[in-house]
């Protein structure tokens, strides 16, 4: 429409009955620009934090496929993105000025003629949120690397993922990613990210503590050098540094030697998986017996090294115990207890306790957990755990 003189403004206020001295006297009439439509803009909430990522030229990067909920990743954290409707229409005006810098600026127009470029009911809102990672040791589970003479390797065209695919697939930032490739022991062989199937990561294991085992080496001191010269005939030489990487901490004494210090429970836990793979449940004192007798010399055995691995069943008699690995249940939430009330009814919070940790959102405790997903009774002295809603 035509553009508004002051008489009209003041008229309008009067209609309004508004007092025009309580207000700036500067006014906004404000028009709809030729392509101002619905659906042309989003909006995004960010936290102080990500604006100073963006700020400083960061980028943020939306993730996810046509069947997945969409994710926003900056380099290191991980946001559901989810959208807010609003009741009040949000305008966006180029160039607007707030009461501030208008009261800031007293020389300028009282009418200023502004154009609408576009509006908006929703905008997107984040919120932190795990990342997905299950998804991960999945794709790489597709095709474990079973070592160099591994004839399936030579003969089949395996799927393979770099770093690049895996930014690609997974809905999670670089660093979250990067940091779970080290903790399911990926390995980076000819450019691709590989998991080492089990019994060739255990013949590998195995090398290693009987080298040192032959050797007489503390366990806080076992050098590279000597170690790649006497198995390399065996094995590559990335292979056997790969497994000291994955079972030790690596360290350099004053001279620039390199050398590790072996995790005592990584070596005790994966020693007990490969004998539990092989039953479906063993008898608790029998297990301990032969897990002890199978670890290095100097090396101790204790049931905690097994947390979120094996599950002991203390109301067989004889006690038993089976293998159970939060690794392999449901990613979700409510999928997670009741795979977990399929397989015991009943839970103490010390069991549980493990297959429900790496749930925790932010600031988040197994008890807020518990207390949303199951509920709790007393059971001979004890505080115990069942389901909210009947298992089928």
């Amino acid at each position: 429409g035509a553009m508004r003189n002051r008489g009209e403004v003041d008229a309008t206020l009067q209609t309004a009955k508004l007092n025009p001295a309580e207000l700036l006297p500067v006014v906004h009439c404000l028009s709809f620009g030729p392509q101002a439509g619905p659906g042309e803009c989003c909006l995004l909430q960010l936290e102080p934090g990500l604006c100073a990522e963006l700020e400083a030229g960061r980028s943020l990067v939306i993730r996810g496929e046509k069947d997945e909920q969409a994710v926003l990743c900056s380099k290191d954290k991980t946001y559901d993105m989810k959208i807010a409707d609003t009741s009040n229409m949000l305008l966006f005006i180029p160039g607007c000025k707030t009461p501030e810098q208008l009261n800031a600026d007293q020389a300028s127009c009282n009418i200023i003629h502004s154009q609408i470029a576009g509006f908006s009911n929703n905008y997107w809102e984040l919120r932190r949120c795990r990342p997905k990672l299950k998804k991960l040791r999945k794709l790489l589970m597709e095709d474990p690397y079973e070592g160099p003479d591994s004839w399936k390797d030579q003969t089949s065209t395996p799927s393979k993922y770099t770093t690049e695919d895996l930014l690609s697939l997974i809905q999670a930032s670089e660093e979250e990613i990067l940091h779970q490739l080290q903790v399911i022991k990926a390995c980076k062989i000819e450019g691709y990210w590989r998991i080492l199937g089990f019994d060739y990561e255990m013949k590998l294991l195995n090398h290693v503590t009987q080298l040192i085992d032959s050797e007489s080496w503390s366990l806080s001191k076992v050098p590279l050098r000597t170690c790649l010269e006497e198995l390399g005939s065996l094995e590559p030489t990335e292979m056997i540094e790969h497994t000291l990487l994955s079972y030790g901490r690596k360290y350099m004494d004053d001279a620039g030697e390199v050398y590790f210090e072996m995790h005592e429970d990584k070596i005790c836990r994966a020693i007990a998986q490969m004998l539990l793979q092989n039953a479906v449940k063993f008898n608790l004192s029998e297990f301990q017996e032969v897990w002890q007798q199978s670890v290095p010399e100097g090396m101790t055995t204790r049931l905690d090294q097994l947390k979120g691995l094996a599950l002991v069943d203390k109301s067989s008699r004889p006690e038993t115990i089976f293998l159970l690995k939060v690794e392999d249940l449901p990613e979700d939430n409510q999928e997670r207890f009741n795979s977990l009330f399929s397989i015991r009814e009943k839970w103490t919070e010390v069991d549980i306790t493990p297959y429900i940790q790496d749930l925790c959102a932010e600031k988040q405790t197994v008890g807020a957990l518990l207390t949303k997903y199951a509920r709790s009774s007393m059971q001979n002295g004890v505080k115990v755990y069942n389901s909210r809603r009947p298992i089928s």
